[in-house]
């Protein structure tokens, strides 16, 4: 969703900025769980279910990318767009698959799982971390007057990564009434809304500045910061760091 115009939320939002000067990213999260879902899929709620409780855990960035071709049973995902459909593609790019699913969970931007199977996301969360292919990187962001400053830790000599930022709204509980899942009511986490690129990272502690007016259009439910490598193909790689910046806090 975006803000046309400042509105009564956009006013809410900027008193929050007076009362919240500094918003920290805290300690270095375990993870990225990024869950490709669309309304229209009968898979898909119970890994929407498995979002919602991985957003709990407080150490995991939980992500929800709603994709709309799976409209065409009846029922159009009131969440889908673009920006999502878009990630997933590159994803199916980069883990070189014929097609693209749902519900795909990928974990790290490094392996992809059925989203409706908690054992798996979790055991991927646990064996990318113990294997040193969890979040390497530290990233930080806060509010500094009319900025939003994303600080990255160092990293190895000659890695480069995108700044991205993934933005995403309230949850959302939805009365599906046609399709797959016609009669189900079913409660949305962190629905994606837009991604945005935000620099480059050359593998060296930098600092990037992005205007705090342009995170308050994007939506009220806050973002997510990835320092996410990228493949010689220009597809998504590896997730080195990531951090959030909570809802409310813009």
């Amino acid at each position: 969703m975006i803000l046309k115009g400042l509105g009564a939320a956009a006013l809410t939002a900027l008193s929050l900025f007076a009362t919240n000067p500094i918003c920290w990213a805290g300690e270095r999260l375990a993870g990225v769980v990024e869950l490709f879902t669309s309304q229209g899929c009968k898979s898909s709620p119970a890994a929407d279910a498995n979002l919602t409780e991985l957003s709990k855990r407080g150490d995991v960035r939980a992500l929800g990318y709603h994709v709309g071709y799976w409209d065409y049973p009846g029922w159009r995902d009131t969440l889908a767009n673009p920006d999502s459909a878009a990630r997933q593609d590159d994803y199916r790019k980069a883990f070189e698959t014929r097609s693209v699913y749902t519900p795909q969970a990928v974990v790290n931007g490094r392996v992809h799982v059925n989203g409706s199977k908690r054992g798996e996301i979790e055991g991927s969360l646990s064996s990318l971390g113990n294997t040193g292919q969890g979040l390497v990187v530290d990233v930080d962001v806060r509010k500094r007057g009319d900025s939003i400053v994303i600080e990255t830790g160092a990293g190895s000599v000659g890695q480069k990564a995108h700044v991205t930022v993934v933005y995403y709204d309230l949850p959302h509980s939805v009365n599906i009434t046609a399709g797959e899942n016609v009669g189900k009511h079913v409660r949305y986490v962190n629905p994606v809304t837009g991604v945005q690129a935000a620099g480059m990272w050359h593998g060296k502690a930098a600092v990037f500045e992005l205007p705090a007016s342009e995170m308050l259009r994007r939506g009220p439910g806050g973002f997510a910061v990835l320092l996410q490598s990228v493949r010689p193909d220009g597809t998504p790689g590896p997730i080195l760091g990531a951090a959030n910046f909570p809802q409310g806090g813009v």
